[in-house]
């Protein structure tokens, strides 16, 4: 009875995933997509769009509208940064209120939101060391949910490693996350 979740990258995809998991998500980088938004939102399923690294945070109103006007009010946003540079993500943490004036949850992908892309070793690299940080400040500016990548040994994991958090550390640190959330 756990809610599963997939990627999908092509409007066909769409109905063959919904067939098998709860929520189809939109990649960053194909958020304006309008033939896969409309595919998605036409399943019936929760559509989970992340914002672009190269979008406001006003600009995904868009891509809620053309869901919510193919017939599907389930639909999130997910925040997983925004391009600093060249090389560096940051999070802008008024993008979260800002996306919950449309009337959807909004979610906070921690790990995502601290890669380091485009790196001179041709290997995205992160900064694992802010998860804890990231992830309380964005509890106490009242997102909705958090998506975080763990592995028992990140230096061994086949994708994305150099974000993620060490998985025996996760139960500590939803402790601390859900003692902020309670205070407010």
């Amino acid at each position: 009875n756990i809610p599963t979740v997939t990627v999908i990258h092509t409007a066909e995809e769409a109905a063959i995933a919904a067939q098998y998991v709860d929520v189809l998500q939109i990649p960053a980088f194909l958020c304006r997509q309008t033939d896969l938004l409309i595919a998605a939102a036409k399943t019936g399923k929760v559509v989970n769009i992340k914002k672009g690294q190269f979008l406001s945070p006003e600009s995904m109103v868009h891509a809620v509208t053309k869901v919510k006007e193919s017939g599907n009010n389930s639909v999130m946003l997910t925040d997983r940064g925004t391009m600093f540079g060249y090389q560096d993500m940051v999070v802008d943490f008024r993008g979260i209120p800002a996306m919950q004036e449309f009337g959807v949850p909004v979610i906070l992908d921690i790990t995502h939101s601290l890669q380091q892309p485009n790196q001179s070793s041709g290997v995205t690299g992160g900064k694992p060391a802010m998860i804890e940080t990231i992830a309380k400040a964005g509890i106490a500016t009242g997102v909705d949910g958090l998506f975080l990548e763990t592995h028992p040994n990140p230096t061994k994991a086949k994708s994305d490693g150099a974000n993620m958090l060490q998985l025996d550390k996760l139960e500590d640190l939803l402790t601390k996350l859900v003692r902020i959330r309670k205070v407010l």
